[in-house]
């Protein structure tokens, strides 16, 4: 249960800035609106909602914010028609780039998307063209204070499918539908997690050097500085010296 993907390393780099962002309060707002919609306002029956509220809070928008944002999802409250959209494309180096998001205007989130991709050195695919090389996964990751023997102790019992090592982290990974139990489970024995979503994972990554390790973080930015965009996916490996 070793190994060594290395997807983690662009998400690890972007959580810091993503939370500064002023338009982030736009994405979770909207996160919540379609998690709350596609599964009810129960989070004891809605694993996406639960997830939706802990980002809201994590960048601190007001409880009146969320819950408004919840009954507009269950239709409770007017709210705008936002539709979920998947485009695929690439990115410098060749990488796969999967783009996930929520607008009210296709027409208009296509053509912004295909603009930032082409300036950022990567171009829009058909669909289908890189998804099949992601699966939807559950991703944690915790400090090297913990053990492999620990986080496998409890993961074994509740769905855990890979520990990986990744130099100074553990990432483990489960089926979406174990994510939550596996959360409380890791939690209860008081294993608190550095982060934990649902994601997707690519099977393989490509290797980056320098100057086109830069081009996609710069092409990154620039989708995720858009509102229409919620998450931006990549199977590119960013090289040691980005990561210091």
């Amino acid at each position: 249960m070793a190994g060594h993907s290395k997807w983690h390393n662009i998400q690890a780099r972007k959580s810091v800035q993503d939370a500064k962002k002023s338009k982030f309060f736009t994405k979770v707002t909207k996160e919540l609106m379609l998690a709350a919609r596609s599964g009810g306002a129960d989070t004891a029956l809605n694993v996406r909602l639960k997830s939706a509220i802990a980002a809201a809070k994590a960048v601190n928008l007001p409880k009146d914010k969320i819950e408004q944002a919840i009954k507009k999802g269950t239709g409770e409250l007017a709210g705008e028609n936002l539709e979920e959209v998947l485009y695929e494309g690439y990115g410098p180096g060749g990488v796969a780039i999967l783009v996930e998001a929520a607008t009210d205007n296709r027409n208009r989130t296509v053509a912004e998307v295909r603009h930032m991709l082409s300036k950022g050195g990567g171009a829009m695919g058909e669909s289908g063209c890189v998804s099949w090389m992601f699966s939807q996964k559950g991703v944690f990751s915790f400090p090297k204070s913990f053990t492999e023997d620990q986080l496998m102790e409890i993961g074994l019992e509740h769905g855990v499918e890979e520990i990986m090592d990744e130099g100074d982290v553990w990432e483990v990974h489960c089926a979406p539908a174990d994510f939550e139990p596996l959360r409380v489970a890791f939690e209860a024995a008081g294993m608190v997690s550095d982060d934990a979503e649902i994601a997707m994972v690519p099977a393989n990554v490509v290797a980056l050097d320098l100057e086109n390790g830069q081009k996609l973080l710069r092409l990154i930015d620039m989708l995720e500085d858009n509102e229409d965009v919620q998450k931006v996916h990549s199977n590119g490996d960013l090289p040691d010296e980005m990561l210091g």
